[in-house]
Formats: C-alpha cells, sequence, structure tokens
C-alpha cells in the first residue's frame, strides 16, 4: 500500500493532452481512483497498417484494487472509443447518461462484453458515490446529444470538469447548459477547473446548433431539382435531426448510409433523441423507386476516410450507390486537423464527376470559443486551471484565457500526459510522473505492434527488402546454392540484371571468403557479411538501404 498522500487529490491524465483524442484522466484520493472518459485516437500518417491508438493503462492496472469505475462525458469515440479494449483487461463498472450509455451498449455487444459489464445510467443533476468521491453530472451542450460536465467532490475540495462543451442558449433538442449550476458550484469555491481547449484559439462565441437547421432550409430550396448527399459526422444526432425536418418539409426521403451512422442513429431513435416523421426514411435499396429530387443521403466520410461511405461513392466502388452530374453534395463538418488532404481529395473526385460541393456554412463547431470559456471560469471561478483537450497550441491559448482573466499564472497548469499534479487549498504542483503510452491496435491484434515493428514497416516502405538465400552443407559449411536475391519494393528485376548480377558476385565473393578463412564460421557470422556486403555495394550502386534478410538453409 502506498503512503497516505495526507489529504491531497491527485490528477494524473493518462492521455488527451499531446493532440486532439484519446482522453482519460485518473483521479485519486487516497485509496480512491476514478477514471474520467477512455477514449481512442486515429492513428497519424506514419503508423502504416494501423487501425486505431487506446492509451497505455498500466498505472490503473497497478492500483487496480483503488479503482472504482469510469465516469463518461459523452459518446464521442474519443472518450468512449477504448473501452471495449480496456475493459477486457480490467473489469470495471461504468457511468454515464442515457444516450452515452446506449452507444456504449453497442459497442460492448459487439465485443461480448455486455453481459459481463456492470452499467449505470445517471441523469443530469443526479450524485453517484464512488469511494473518496461524490460525482455530480451537469448538463452542457455539444455536438452530440446527453453531454455532461463533471463536479468531483473530493475531501481536498471539489474539480469541475467541462468534458467537451459550447453554451447553445438554443439547442435543437433538449435544454441549455446548466450555467445556474456551474454559478452555484462555484460560490461554494471550486480547487480546480479542467476545461476543454479546442477551440480557445477561436474569438467570440461558438454559433447555435440551430442555426444550421436555416441553412440547410436554404440549401434544400435552392437545389431542389437534385438529388443531395450531406456528409456529416455519425455521432452528430441533432445535425441529423435537422436534416430529417428540413427533408420532411421538402418533400424529400432519406436514406443512411454508413455503419456507425445506422448504428447511432438507431440507438438514439430507441432511445427518443431522434424524432422521424412516418414512412421518411426509406432503406438504400429503395432509392430506385423514388426520382433524384425526391431523395436525400445522410452519410459518413466528411473526412475523407478511406472506407466510410462517401469515399467510397467518390471513388466508384460503392455497391449501391453512384454519384451523378448535378448532385448535391454537402459536407456538414470542418476538417480535423490532419484530415485536410484526405478532405479535399474526395472534393475533388466528387468534382469530377460533375456533383456541386458546398462546404462553406454548413456547419457549427461543438466546441466552446473563447467568450464562452471566460464565461465558465468566472462562473466557476477556480483557484487552479488545467487546460484540457487538445493539441499544445489551443492549452496554451486557454492558458493565456485564464490569465487574462486574473489566474495567477503558478496556478495555471500545462501538463503533459503521466503528470502527477497533486492539489488541496494551499498549493498545488506536479510531484511524479507515472508511465504512459500509446497501444496500437492493427487488425485483432492489441499492443503486438510497437515500435520496433513500425520502424521495420518504415523501412520497407521507403526502401523495399532484399531476400538473400543460400544454401550449406551441414559440417563442412561447403556452399551447395546460390547465394540467390530475390527483391521486393527495392528495385523492378528485369530492368536491373546487371545490378543484380554484380551484387551477386560481389556477394560469392565475400561469402567465399568467410568460409575459407574461417573454417568455424557460425550462421550470425555469415549472415553479418551477407548484411554488411550488400549494405555496402547497394548503397554505394544506389544510394538506398533496403533491408537485407539473409536466409541460410543446411542440407
Amino acid at each position: 500500500m502506498k503512503k497516505r498522500n495526507n489529504g491531497k487529490l491527485r490528477i494524473i491524465p493518462l492521455g488527451g493532452l499531446e493532440k486532439i483524442g484519446m482522453n482519460i484522466t485518473a483521479f485519486e484520493y487516497e485509496d480512491s481512483i476514478v477514471v474520467v472518459d477512455c477514449g481512442l485516437a486515429f492513428p497519424e500518417d506514419d503508423m502504416l497498417g494501423i487501425d486505431l491508438v487506446i492509451p497505455d493503462i498500466t498505472y490503473l492496472k497497478d492500483n487496480i484494487q483503488k479503482v472504482k469505475g469510469f465516469v463518461i462525458t459523452h459518446g464521442h469515440e474519443d472518450h468512449i472509443g477504448a473501452l471495449s479494449y480496456v475493459l477486457k483487461e480490467m473489469n470495471l463498472p461504468i457511468y454515464g447518461t442515457k444516450l452515452t450509455m446506449g452507444i456504449i451498449e453497442k459497442k460492448l455487444a459487439e465485443h461480448n462484453l455486455l453481459r459481463s459489464t456492470r452499467r449505470k445510467v445517471v441523469r443530469h443533476g443526479q450524485s453517484i458515490m464512488l469511494g473518496q468521491f461524490r460525482i455530480e453530472f451537469i448538463k452542457t451542450n455539444h455536438s452530440i446529444q446527453d453531454a455532461s460536465a463533471l463536479a468531483i467532490y473530493s475531501p481536498a475540495g471539489v474539480v469541475v470538469h467541462t468534458g467537451d462543451f459550447k453554451v447553445d442558449y438554443t439547442p435543437v433538442f433538449g435544454d441549455a447548459i446548466d450555467l445556474q449550476r456551474f454559478a452555484e458550484i462555484g460560490k461554494k469555491g471550486v480547487l480546480a477547473l479542467l476545461s476543454d481547449s479546442t477551440n480557445a484559439e477561436r474569438k467570440g462565441f461558438t454559433q447555435s446548433e440551430r442555426t444550421v437547421g436555416y441553412t440547410f432550409d436554404h440549401l434544400f430550396a435552392e437545389y431542389k431539382n437534385t438529388r443531395i448527399i450531406i456528409a456529416t459526422f455519425a455521432s452528430n444526432v441533432d445535425r441529423v435531426q435537422q436534416i430529417i425536418n428540413s427533408a420532411y418539409k421538402y418533400g424529400r426521403k432519406v436514406v443512411v448510409e454508413g455503419r456507425s451512422m445506422v448504428n447511432i442513429i438507431s440507438t438514439a431513435q430507441e432511445l427518443g433523441y431522434l424524432q422521424i416523421p412516418d414512412k421518411t426514411l426509406i432503406e438504400i435499396d429503395q432509392l430506385k423507386n423514388y426520382p433524384p429530387e425526391k431523395t436525400v443521403l445522410i452519410t459518413t466520410g466528411s473526412q475523407g476516410e478511406s472506407m466510410a461511405a462517401l469515399s467510397r461513392m467518390a471513388a466508384d466502388i460503392h455497391r449501391k450507390v453512384t454519384i451523378m452530374p448535378n448532385d448535391t453534395v454537402i459536407f456538414s463538418s470542418n476538417p480535423i486537423p490532419g484530415n485536410e488532404k484526405s478532405v479535399s481529395r474526395v472534393i475533388n473526385e466528387l468534382s469530377e464527376k460533375g456533383a456541386n460541393v458546398i462546404f462553406q456554412d454548413a456547419h457549427v463547431s461543438g466546441h466552446a470559443c473563447q467568450e464562452e470559456l471566460k464565461l465558465i471560469y468566472s462562473l466557476v471561478k477556480p483557484r487552479y486551471a488545467v487546460p484540457v483537450h487538445g493539441e499544445y497550441r489551443h492549452r496554451k491559448a486557454n492558458a493565456t484565457l485564464a490569465q487574462s482573466l486574473g489566474i495567477p499564472k503558478d496556478r495555471i497548469f500545462m501538463l503533459s500526459s503521466g503528470d502527477v499534479l497533486e492539489m488541496d487549498d494551499n498549493e498545488a504542483k506536479v510531484v511524479d510522473k507515472v508511465h504512459t503510452g500509446e497501444v496500437l491496435v492493427d487488425g485483432l491484434g492489441v499492443g503486438d505492434v510497437g515500435n520496433i515493428v513500425l520502424r521495420d514497416r518504415q523501412h520497407l516502405a521507403e526502401d523495399g527488402i532484399l531476400i538473400v538465400v543460400m544454401t550449406l552443407e551441414r559440417g563442412t559449411n561447403q556452399l551447395l546454392a546460390g547465394p540467390d536475391i530475390v527483391s521486393r519494393g527495392f528495385v523492378y528485376v528485369r530492368e536491373s540484371e546487371g545490378l543484380m548480377e554484380d551484387a551477386r558476385h560481389a556477394l560469392e565473393e565475400a561469402v567465399y571468403n568467410c568460409l575459407n578463412h574461417q573454417r568455424n564460421a557460425d550462421w550470425s557470422k555469415i549472415k553479418l557479411v551477407v548484411r554488411d556486403t550488400m549494405n555496402e555495394f547497394i548503397w554505394k550502386r544506389t544510394k538506398r538501404r533496403p533491408m537485407i534478410l539473409p536466409i541460410i538453409m543446411d542440407v
């Protein structure tokens, strides 16, 4: 048992501070740990073949007897996507609001974890007791329904975690953010505020989700003689609701396409977060029964993901939908940083097929801009500020805001993943660093691809591979066959016969030398000679460094 940290609260981000995604933070007080969110990140361009990136939870596994459960702020992938992987390693209860839990349950069912995982649905305004903590869910607005901020009460003080939020006074569904509750908690005194930094660089206020509805109405009126295809985030249920409202108003049938979109919309509809008029939704196979100008497709792929429905349509490999000249395609999203290239590729492909592509003004963000962040800081009046959720520059902008509102610089903490921030009323400081990192998911393999494998993949991708095969006689080490050279991804052999022949001669000479001068040359020595000779020869002739793989057989 570790020593009691005499009444101090520890905040330990295990991911989510270096980039957008993979959000997971542990709150620890003496013998209790509560984990807020458990998200995934999408792979960087240099992570060849990797599907998803999930956080390394070694710290939680090492302290499993203290961990009381996962508290989830909302149902986006970067906050819930790693749950089904992490729960296989540690069976803990999950707490979240109704829609959030509905989406999580769909994921758990896919991984056969539904029966074994304890779940509790929490309403806004309700509190749950977990060990030394009491956690209250506060209503906020975001680009998905049922988002919550958390007030985390511990014996050392109250911490408010905003989750991802914006201030929307006129949301499409449900109530506006509960600013009154933020103010009440602020009045009683708040130790620290962890706030969303995604839009901290943007001035002003984020527009209400409802403004997108008016834009859709105008677009539907303007393009009433064409088929309309709208790409948006699968999880933005309010956006889908507004598209359905406009479609119904203009007498169009709606098709929903893309697996994640179908899943979330069916969950939202079952739980009553989406109102769809009768006979508005049709199956994709029924499209041919209606004239194009009477249909709308809502699809995934607004980020240019290569496997998503819109990208498949643009590349002409979608089984059911072909893009026609005169189709109107609306991008109802902004490219996430890093996806700009893929999005512009899809826009170009669609334009080449004669579609009208619209990507201005059909989107509003789900995150708070500067004025909303100032509002929350002013209501909560925290002693310490900890900007979270965003790349370094976003969090830096949030820190600057906090300072402009009078929070002293030494009370604003720019943490890195793994930092242990210990605090009470008197002081706060980073006292330790715990092990964190990324676990790569490739197909069904979780964590079996590490840095070394990635480095090999990059090496293979950049320079290719040369395989050198030879046969030795057992006992005497006489060269019976070879060395033969097989090339993959290095040069096209038929056009480089001269180079390959010269390489072979150089190799033969080196191998004979090695075998003749050292009667007892072992295999590792021979392999080393092969590698060195080839590396040197190929580098001189081509200035490339392919991977050299010697294979020796004995007979």
